[in-house]
């Protein structure tokens, strides 16, 4: 069995297109579920946020297990797989690990070191271990891969300054109010970890927000949020009340899975002062149209990628210790596989000699009763020593050659040829 990691992402893929292929949270189980129906899938794990809409899996073959991720992610999306296939971006067997680890450590994030892709992938792989679907490989594979991108933002400076997705929208948006936001009423919507990250990076900023609104569908969930923050500038709503508080607001900023957009020509209609609309929302929460009512500016995460990649240029040293604690956890990593390999073929290999002795004296034991208490023990002793002394050879031959083509091509051979 093989690792492999296949998905659409920012790095490859268009805005639009990751749009289309976003899949929503509450949908997550059956793609889990479609996922190790097929033949060549034997644990999953999906993610699907607004950047990136992935599997990582253990499979049979790589072809196969190509050709049946692919028609789940059709299947899934609504998209056809030529629409989507020249944007896959596939990693395999090594290659998953570093790639996998990158993304934790927020190296193929729009925020280099930003902190909300930790989270998305630990519930990806809780979910996945919910439904049975994730097991000791994954499961291995995610939780290094978390550590170590917890160890990249302990370890270096990556993570200094904008350090999430949400921190760096909202450093966007007060730029481009241009000193406007004093006293200014935003309404977020949304109440979950990105919008969160949101409005606390809005009541920390120094530019004086009057007010923020906090529209939710489920209101709980907003209060709850409210509570944690004890701030009298935040209140809460039901999303039922958007567009009335959307009458008073400066900006708006949409921040949560919505099947269609939430702000629209329509719901904007007939309004006279100007709006700031971030839309940080996978399908769009925010009309692409609405930039054409006079005072309306509407940005996305395009726009917010462009802005990003401007600022961080003095983060480009973090990067590259970032990249250096990756390959040294990923090397680790491989390591431990590789002597777990190893020691699985070379266990397996003993237990089937040890079986076979067992067998053969067992077979033959009342001729060995026959010679007698001390001759009995000689000979059993020898056969032992024998048989040690034959598969001496290639264990040692084993565990010098693992994590390599020729250990891989060993360990087969040891398999078929001792049906183990």
């Amino acid at each position: 069995m093989a690792l492999i990691a296949v998905g659409l992402d920012h790095e490859h893929a268009s805005l639009d297109l990751l749009e289309r292929a976003t899949v929503l949270e509450h949908e997550w189980v059956k793609v889990l579920r479609t996922l190790v129906s097929h033949r060549n899938i034997h644990e999953a794990v999906f993610v699907s946020t607004c950047l990136r809409t992935e599997v990582v899996a253990v499979i049979d073959r790589f072809h196969g297990a190509i050709d049946e991720i692919t028609a789940t992610l059709s299947e899934v999306t609504g998209l056809p797989a030529a629409e989507f296939e020249e944007h896959l971006s596939v990693h395999f067997d090594r290659g998953v690990a570093n790639h996998l680890f990158s993304v934790s450590a927020g190296l193929r994030s729009v925020v280099p070191g930003e902190f909300e892709v930790l989270g998305q992938l630990r519930r990806a792989l809780e979910l996945a271990s919910d439904e049975h679907v994730a097991g000791p490989m994954l499961t291995d594979l995610f939780q290094k891969a978390l550590t170590s991108g917890r160890r990249v933002r302990n370890e270096t400076t990556i993570a200094r300054g904008t350090t999430s997705f949400a921190h760096a929208a909202v450093e966007a948006t007060l730029e481009s109010l241009r000193g406007e936001a004093a006293g200014s009423t935003v309404v977020v919507v949304g109440a979950g970890q990105l919008a969160g990250g949101v409005v606390r990076s809005l009541l920390a900023s120094s530019e004086g927000i009057g007010h923020v609104v906090v529209c939710n569908r489920t209101l709980s969930r907003a209060e709850d949020l409210r509570r944690i923050l004890s701030d009298e500038r935040v209140s809460v709503a039901p999303l039922s009340q958007l567009d009335e508080h959307l009458r008073g607001a400066r900006v708006a900023v949409v921040a949560v899975e919505v099947p269609e957009p939430l702000i629209t020509v329509e719901t904007l209609s007939g309004r006279t002062t100007p709006l700031l609309a971030m839309d940080l929302a996978v399908p769009r929460g925010v009309a692409r149209d609405v930039d054409s009512i006079p005072g309306v500016e509407r940005f996305d995460i395009g726009a917010l990628h462009q802005r990003v990649n401007r600022a961080l240029d003095d983060r480009r040293d973090a990067v590259t210790a970032a990249e250096a604690i990756v390959a040294d956890d990923v090397e680790k990593y491989l390591e431990d596989q590789r002597a777990r390999g190893a020691a699985a073929i070379v266990s397996d290999l003993r237990a089937h000699f040890d079986s076979l002795v067992a067998a053969e004296l067992q077979r033959r034991s009342s001729e060995i009763e026959a010679l007698g208490d001390s001759e009995g023990e000689v000979l059993r002793s020898v056969v032992r020593s024998v048989v040690a002394k034959i598969a001496h050879r290639p264990t040692t031959a084993l565990k010098e050659s693992a994590g390599t083509d020729q250990g891989a091509r060993l360990s087969e051979a040891v398999r078929t040829l001792f049906d183990i």
